[in-house]
């Protein structure tokens, strides 16, 4: 029987890709994955076999994967960040009831969330949501909704795919719906290219963030209510310092 490990690279350096992820890397015969994603893992396996598709090709490789493994091999089929974390995970164990030859292992990854939050500081200490402002596979009304939510409900907020080409306004357009329930003054944050070459940080408000610009490279923070600028770190307490 062969498997399918569903690998999160986390952001994409070697020194952050977690030990279990390696070794699943490390075991595996082939490697399959979005284009982009196989550059980055490439250089450390030169002699492995490769497979790759574009974007919007998802469920061929997810099948792609499953057929090779059924057929003895061991493939990882890599994601950026954490693969259960809008990646991969979920689609390969939808269509993996059609290959019961096939073994499935999701192997986790430091999703941008954490990355991110990390480079500005401690921006999702408390509770938060994170939501995705492509409107790809979800319809622009419930992402408003969930917006609205988020905000009503005072969570720190991550935004993956705030912006871009086609979307060029969205940004603004999230920014809008959660300043109905958030202070313009806000402490926000945008990481850009996180653990890669030329990341950078920018702390700033809420009112800000909405004329700020943004790509598919860059995850943005929404404070709470409790969140603070604390010399240049975004933070939100959990509140240990009230105990």
């Amino acid at each position: 029987m062969g498997k399918v490990y569903v690998v999160g690279l986390g952001p994409g350096g070697a020194e952050h890709i977690t030990a279990e992820a390696k070794a699943a890397l490390d075991r595996s015969d082939v490697l399959c994955g979005y284009t982009v994603y196989i550059d980055l893992i490439a250089p450390w396996y030169p002699g492995k076999e490769r497979y790759t598709t574009p974007m919007t090709k998802e469920i061929d490789r997810c099948r792609w994967a499953l057929e090779t493994a059924q057929g003895g091999k061991t493939v990882a089929l890599v994601c950026s960040g954490d693969a259960g974390v809008y990646g991969m995970a979920g689609l390969v164990l939808q269509l993996a009831e059609g290959f019961p030859e096939a073994e499935v292992e999701v192997v986790p990854g430091v999703t941008a969330a954490l990355s991110g939050g990390a480079v500005l500081g401690a921006p999702l200490g408390h509770d938060f949501c994170v939501i995705s402002l492509s409107d790809l596979l979800t319809p622009w009304a419930l992402i408003e909704k969930r917006l609205e939510c988020a905000a009503a409900g005072d969570f720190a907020v991550c935004l993956y795919n705030p912006s871009s080409k086609k979307r060029k306004d969205y940004l603004r357009k999230a920014c809008e719906i959660l300043l109905r329930h958030k202070a313009p003054e806000t402490v926000c944050g945008l990481v850009r290219n996180i653990g890669r070459e030329g990341q950078s940080r920018r702390i700033l408000t809420l009112q800000a963030l909405r004329d700020a610009e943004a790509d598919m490279f860059t995850t943005v923070f929404i404070g709470s209510s409790s969140t603070q600028d604390v010399a240049g770190w975004m933070v939100t307490p959990r509140g240990y310092e009230k105990k």
